[in-house]
């Protein structure tokens, strides 16, 4: 499955008020791995852009004089997303927001991007799994231990690359470890399911290897990470 992690920048909401895209960051997951293919654009949105979006995402409207607008983008950017699976954290602000711009260029059949792309919003499922509690990007990052020291104000790709990251720790938590070697190893730290070989009984035993320093450094880095996410101490860590 491929996946896209998406985010964007506009120049306020609601978009029934008129607003637009400015920014669109996207970063490509395989095999639950971040493959390094990624698309940003700045956008002009021939409209100003207020003053409480300005504060929160720092874009001017005199840094955009000069950029494309959707109609010069629209094309390489549905490229990029068609037939993905798109992670967007709070889906229905940004979906809303892409309908609209394709719909302002009288692109009806990609009007609405959920009849290209399947959708799962971080939001919902960070809902699921810690109710209650605030689920925010930066909430989210403290929680499964990502680091967001750079994000001072928001941006379309590093929030989209930041997301990717405490998607993959929400999802299986395992991301960076790589277990070379086994025939079903992407290079991810996952695992894919194999067929189920039997094992001949009287096979040669097995070479026992121990983990060196850096290993073992490695996986007391990982054990601290798992305690600080789920906030509790680990008994297999005494």
């Amino acid at each position: 499955m491929r996946y896209v992690v998406l985010d964007t920048e506009t120049t306020g909401m609601p978009v029934t008020d008129g607003h637009r895209i400015i920014e669109i960051g996207c970063v490509e997951i395989e095999g639950r791995q971040l493959t390094g293919r990624h698309y940003h654009v700045y956008i002009q949105p021939d409209r100003e852009i207020d003053e409480g979006a300005i504060a929160v995402h720092g874009i001017t409207d005199e840094y955009l004089k000069d950029k494309p607008r959707f109609k010069d983008i629209a094309d390489e950017f549905f490229e990029f997303i068609k037939g993905a699976e798109l992670v967007i954290h709070n889906a229905p602000f940004d979906i809303g927001f892409i309908n609209n711009e394709f719909a302002l260029l009288g692109q009806s059949e990609r009007a609405e991007i959920t009849a290209h792309c399947s959708v799962l919003d971080t939001l919902v499922l960070a809902r699921e799994r810690h109710p209650g509690q605030r689920n925010n990007l930066d909430a989210l990052c403290k929680r499964y231990g990502v680091d967001n020291s750079g994000r001072d104000l928001h941006g379309a790709l590093l929030d989209a690359e930041i997301l990717a990251e405490v998607y993959l720790a929400m999802t299986g938590g395992q991301t960076n470890l790589s277990l070379a070697g086994d025939s079903g190893d992407d290079g991810s730290g996952y695992i894919r399911p194999t067929a189920i070989e039997r094992i001949a009984a009287d096979r040669a035993a097995l070479t026992v290897l121990a983990a060196n320093a850096q290993e073992l450094e490695a996986h007391q880095k990982f054990l601290e990470r798992i305690k600080k996410a789920s906030g509790i101490e680990l008994a297999w860590n005494d």
